[in-house]
């Protein structure tokens, strides 16, 4: 199962890569849907670079988690394909970090500071990912885009609260 969400994934995410000008701060010009749909597929690498990643190291636990994350990574993709070519976007290419460099190895598979590194380094990309929605509806350029990242929110903040609060308790 997660071979085929990742040959999926990665294949969406090969058709249409991100970049950072999605990540801008506050006092720079609002995101445009470019800009968001670079974000959130640049986002969704991430997520799938996690699951990479517990490929190698990872316990049960975040496998599951990962595993999940990626398949959510690619039902977002999908819609995001559809908004992407129905408005002509060229998304940009960006130049990641493994994802597993932010990751401790562990002793063990099962060990708590692997368990506890893997959802530490949710947090900032989910922030990063939320921060860029909100701002993309202060000022929506495409009203798919804008319905699409008011659906996504939600979700998105009730998953960095969940990593936060277990990361918390490992």
């Amino acid at each position: 199962m997660r071979v085929s969400v990742a040959i999926v994934l990665a294949f969406i995410s090969t058709a249409a890569l991100a970049d950072s000008t999605g990540e801008r701060k506050s006092g720079d010009r609002p995101p445009s849907a470019t800009d968001v749909i670079s974000g959130l597929y640049n986002f969704s690498r991430f997520q799938q670079g996690l699951l990479e990643s517990t490929d190698l190291k990872g316990n049960a636990e975040v496998k599951n988690l990962a595993a999940l994350r990626a398949e959510e990574a690619v039902k977002r993709d999908k819609a995001l394909k559809q908004i992407q070519e129905a408005i002509g976007a060229e998304p940009r290419v960006d130049k990641t970090m493994s994802v597993s460099a932010g990751l401790v190895e562990p002793e063990t598979s099962d060990g708590p500071t692997y368990v506890r590194s893997f959802y530490a380094s949710q947090i900032p990309e989910y922030e990063s990912a939320i921060e860029l929605l909100e701002r993309y509806l202060k000022a929506p350029d495409n009203a798919a885009l804008a319905t699409f990242a008011r659906e996504q929110l939600p979700m998105l903040r009730a998953q960095v609260k969940d990593a936060g609060r277990t990361m918390a308790d490992k």
